[in-house]
């Protein structure tokens, strides 16, 4: 009884919608939330006030170790986009190209283009309250505008699934068409080459990298998977192509970011691997393949990834220096995934 007054205060106390406009689940814990953000707000205060200092003056962010150490302990919510634009060098390439986004927006028209990305407005973030079209104002209209531009700007590219839940994020960020698409830019061209191109073959390849991490650090794991014929493809595809979103809660998200667009991909690896190995024991509890599909679903949620400051220590001091085989698997996977007859 005394628990369950507890879940009720709580549920009074913290808000059905998040600060971002996400709905809260059915099953949303309100009384651990409330607990992990009393504690958080006290971090949340403590890095507001350093990163005001930091960035007194104004001007652009620009990469340092101190930048670094600050971006990896979190980015108050009021600095994330400036500080995302600076060290991602998508301000520099806006302040080059002034009035460019305005011109794809007013350009030639693409009806195939237009009409894709038509397809999916409804299907992003149903549960976001400024997503809808009632909205005042929606972020519908916003949110084609940028995918419009971007199919304009990298035809090679187009518009792909999963861009529309990385771009949906960024105009929640920013606020901002024009600073929405040169980010979307910088991580669809330089941050995560060939993610969205239509062979996706830096994707493909970067989820095999995953898998022979795996076998190199939790061989365990990678045993079970390969016993029972499970692709990592498919349990890991939503992590790579939407960055982490709709898997993770947003504020572990956002946390995720500020470290990809500061220290780029390796950070995807290094989640990754991090809910693999906090979780080991748990999956190799798995006896099948549908099993195990459902175990890697599992680990996307409870405490350990809603308590974002501790998930992203952890993160950092258990992988600061697990990757430095990377880039020669990648470029050797790369290699043989692009001379293949199959892919």
């Amino acid at each position: 009884m005394e628990s369950a007054g507890r879940t009720q205060a709580a549920r009074d106390r913290v808000p059905r919608i998040d600060p971002y406009g996400f709905e809260r689940p059915e099953d949303f814990d309100y009384a651990a939330y409330e607990e992990f953000f009393s504690a958080y707000l006290v971090v949340l205060t403590r890095r507001a006030i350093k990163w005001s200092k930091l960035l007194k003056g104004g001007g652009s962010v620009q990469k340092s170790m101190t930048v670094k150490r600050y971006i990896r302990k979190g980015i108050p919510l009021e600095h994330r986009a400036r500080v995302w634009m600076g060290v991602s060098g998508a301000q520099a390439q806006m302040d080059r190209n002034p009035g460019y986004y305005q011109r794809l927006l007013e350009g030639e028209r693409d009806s195939r283009l237009e009409e894709a990305i038509r397809t999916d407005m409804n299907r992003t973030f149903p549960d976001n309250v400024r997503f809808r079209k009632g909205a005042d104002p929606c972020l519908q209209r916003t949110l084609y505008n940028v995918l419009l531009a971007y199919g304009h700007h990298n035809r090679d590219v187009g518009y792909c699934q999963g861009m529309n839940f990385v771009a949906g994020y960024l105009i929640l960020m920013t606020e901002s068409e024009e600073e929405s698409f040169w980010l979307l830019d910088t991580l669809v061209g330089s941050i995560l080459p060939d993610y969205y191109s239509p062979s996706m073959l830096g994707l493909k390849t970067d989820q095999e990298v995953l898998g022979e991490l795996v076998r190199t650090r939790l061989p365990a794991v990678a045993a079970l998977m390969d016993r029972h014929g499970v692709p990592w493809t498919l349990v890991v595809s939503r992590w790579f192509l939407c960055l982490f979103v709709d898997v993770l809660p947003v504020e572990t998200v956002l946390r995720i970011w500020d470290c990809l667009f500061s220290e780029g991909s390796k950070v995807i690896f290094r989640v990754a691997l991090t809910l693999i190995k906090r979780h080991q024991s748990f999956i190799l509890e798995a006896s099948s393949f549908t099993d195990i599909c459902e175990k890697f679903r599992e680990i996307t949620k409870g405490s350990f990834v809603t308590e974002c400051h501790t998930f992203m220590q952890q993160n950092h001091s258990s992988y600061v220096k697990p990757l430095k085989s990377l880039q020669n698997i990648q470029n050797f996977l790369e290699n043989i995934m692009a001379t293949s007859p199959c892919s």
